[in-house]
């Protein structure tokens, strides 16, 4: 594993509020835990609508798609090209939402559901954490 890698990781790693991960590949392991004891939470407007949909219960045609992963969210395939999808698409299982960059990596996320997407929870070039909401599904559809 190269020092790239290693400061890549860390970078990602302070701009989110993960508070630890390990890591292991052939011949190296790597644990890294954060402590910040005046972190606090930070909302923005646009998150406003989820956290109070977290906070209850959703109905159960709605479908949360979540981050399988830290790194930055992306809309389109690349700059200045339409989104992946819009508010009011029809997706499919399969069919691609969009990119999270991890260590300059292109991560393409899929639906695993068919619905409507009702709500885009992440601005884009956003940092995103591990299982943080991105989209919301009406499977109803």
């Amino acid at each position: 594993m190269d020092k790239e890698f290693v400061r890549e990781l860390i970078r990602l790693l302070r701009g989110s509020n993960v508070k630890c991960l390990s890591l292991e590949t052939e011949g190296f392991k790597l644990y890294v835990e954060t402590y910040h004891k005046d972190h606090q939470a930070v909302e923005t407007p646009q998150r406003e609508p989820l956290q109070e949909a977290e906070a209850k219960e959703l109905p159960k045609e709605l479908h949360v798609i979540k981050s399988p992963l830290v790194g930055t969210f992306y809309r389109s395939p690349a700059p200045g090209a339409p989104p992946f999808v819009e508010v009011g698409d029809i997706v499919s299982p399969g069919q691609v939402l969009c990119i999270v960059e991890a260590l300059k990596v292109m991560n393409e996320i899929e639906s695993d559901v068919r619905g409507k997407v009702v709500q885009i929870m992440v601005n884009n070039g956003e940092t995103v954490e591990y299982g943080q909401p991105l989209f919301l599904i009406d499977t109803s559809v």
